[in-house]
């Protein structure tokens, strides 16, 4: 199950992040070198991308960029189109799924979007694998935050 608390401000989907993921499967043990990382949230960054730039964020008065009166801010829409581009997830269409649908079908919605064919894993955003079944081809991946077809 999915875990609204992995969901940061900025709506990237932790639970799907290669950091998380590789923390997640202990990687490391397995031979493979990814960094590792407990969630935005988690660790009380609110948001490893934007925390630095934003007011709201430092200060804690918005749970989600998008109850932000600046939203979308340039610097949450750059990190967007290059979420889109190499990485196949859109923030602000997450934001906009939890903000119309509300954060359980958002995260039923990621689950299933995510959930592995082959073993029922979770695919990693970052490169297109899932950590369970996939490891070999990790292992031998040049590009490990990388889509095999980029």
């Amino acid at each position: 199950m999915f875990s609204k608390e992995l969901i940061a401000p900025c709506g990237m989907d932790c639970n799907v992040c290669s950091g998380y993921l590789a923390l997640t499967h202990d990687l490391k043990k397995k031979g493979i070198r990814m960094s590792y990382c407990a969630g935005c949230r988690p660790r009380d960054k609110q948001c490893a991308f934007l925390k630095k730039q934003c007011e709201h964020l430092r200060k804690h008065s918005v749970n989600f960029c998008s109850e932000c009166p600046k939203f979308p801010c340039q610097n949450l829409s750059s990190i967007d189109a290059r979420y889109q581009k190499l990485f196949r997830m859109s923030l602000l269409e997450n934001l906009g799924s939890i903000t119309t649908d509300g954060m359980e079908k958002f995260l039923r919605a990621e689950e299933e979007k995510w959930r592995c064919p082959s073993c029922g894993g979770t695919i990693c955003c970052h490169n297109g694998l899932c950590f369970v079944c996939d490891t070999s081809r990790l292992k031998k991946k040049k590009h490990l935050y990388r889509w095999d077809d980029e």
